[in-house]
């Protein structure tokens, strides 16, 4: 038997992926751009043995029903491409047990699925030694599209391409996590409950449906991709915030146009925007840029510099019982700066509404996946979850 465990992170998206051209091969109807996050991680440890009575998998602590097509058509791309690498056909007929678990939320709008398969496929081409013979990005993606972002640190491109076959619609890396240090990000959790309307149905209606999803793929996103790439190689946070927010902005407006609507913004998700833009016309520059995937939490992109007192900011506005609690805020450490009380008076600072935040998350650009120690394995020496 062989047992292999990794990591992959989290990506955000700051150019949204919101429709597809091809249902079944996942490609998208236009480019996207991500930021990959540390701290937020999906960890899968795959065993493999001949000895094994059939597949199994365990996702957070339950078992699965081994059927997912996704799940099926990552797997038959790895043995097409172990084929073509004359792996044996022993090792071909090795049944699996996977088992996986994150460390944050699932199916909350926090880009769960996008690090589960980019871990399902890291960890599956380091089983099988392909990791650095094969296109993972290709294989991630018929998982789960975002997941193909997930694959690369830093920030990364996902080409839509222009093939049937799929086989240019990949992820590149647009600049390592060491590029831009000082880019880190607050995430307000507004709700960590699975959503009523999945990614995949929302984009599938909004395709059907929304007479603004093709506009912007064609008239907008292409502009855009090419300025905040630019702005990323140059620092320019300026650029780089308000591309963002108006690209979350028009998702969430295509989203609307939908019939009938996907509604993935709550009340809270509204105050935060209010918020922040407030913030930013008192501090007479634009110091934070927010963002939200198909869900009502809030991905609030800054600079470390202004971290102390956007934090001070979010606590101020939405007051929580449980606010000096190490679960409260989680993640990378941070002592909050007051904000003066000019800045305050300016923004008419007051509390918005009592404990509308579940908690925050203090997180940074990180690397990509990572091949852990087999002291961190999710499996025993039998290939059965450590935890039951």
């Amino acid at each position: 038997m062989k047992i292999v465990t990794c990591s992959a992170p989290v990506n955000i998206a700051v150019i949204k992926y919101w429709g597809k051209r091809d249902e079944e091969l996942l490609l998208p109807i236009n480019d996207s751009v991500s930021g990959t996050l540390s701290e937020m991680y999906a960890k899968t440890s795959i065993a493999a043995s001949p000895d094994f009575a059939g597949n199994r998998m365990w996702l957070n602590g339950v078992e699965e029903t081994f059927d997912s097509p996704r799940i099926l058509n990552v797997l038959q791309h790895f043995r097409e491409e172990l084929k073509k690498s004359g792996a044996s056909k022993e090792i071909l007929s090795w049944k699996l047990h996977i088992c996986s678990e994150n460390n944050f939320p699932t199916a909350a709008g926090l880009a769960s699925s996008a690090a589960g398969y980019a871990c399902l496929v890291y960890t599956l081409a380091t089983l099988y030694g392909l990791q650095e013979k094969i296109e993972l990005s290709a294989i991630a993606r018929v998982g789960s599209g975002s997941a193909c972002r997930s694959i690369y640190g830093g920030f990364v491109q996902w080409e839509a391409g222009n093939r049937a076959d799929g086989k240019d619609s990949i992820a590149v890396q647009l600049a390592p996590h060491t590029h831009w240090p000082e880019m880190e990000i607050l995430i307000l959790v507004v709700s960590d409950n699975r959503k009523k309307t999945s990614s995949t149905g929302g984009m599938s209606r909004s395709v059907k449906t929304s007479a603004l999803i093709d506009f912007r793929a064609k008239n907008c996103v292409p502009k855009r991709v090419q300025d905040i790439s630019k702005a990323i190689q140059e620092k320019d946070f300026q650029t780089f915030a308000e591309i963002t927010m108006k690209d979350s902005n028009q998702f969430h407006a295509i989203c609307l146009d939908t019939y009938p609507p996907c509604v993935y913004l709550n009340d809270v998700s509204h105050a935060i925007i209010d918020l922040i833009h407030r913030y930013n016309a008192a501090a007479g520059s634009t110091k934070v840029a927010y963002t939200f995937d198909a869900g009502p939490n809030a991905c609030l992109y800054l600079l470390r510099q202004d971290v102390p007192e956007v934090l001070n900011l979010v606590k101020r506005a939405f007051p929580n019982d449980k606010i000096n609690s190490p679960e409260y805020l989680k993640g990378i450490p941070v002592t909050e700066k007051p904000i003066s009380d000019d800045l305050a008076k300016k923004i008419n600072l007051e509390p918005i509404g009592h404990n509308l935040l579940k908690y925050i998350i203090h997180t940074k650009i990180g690397d990509g996946p990572q091949i852990l120690p087999e002291s961190q394995s999710l499996l025993n020496s039998s290939g059965l979850p450590i935890k039951m």
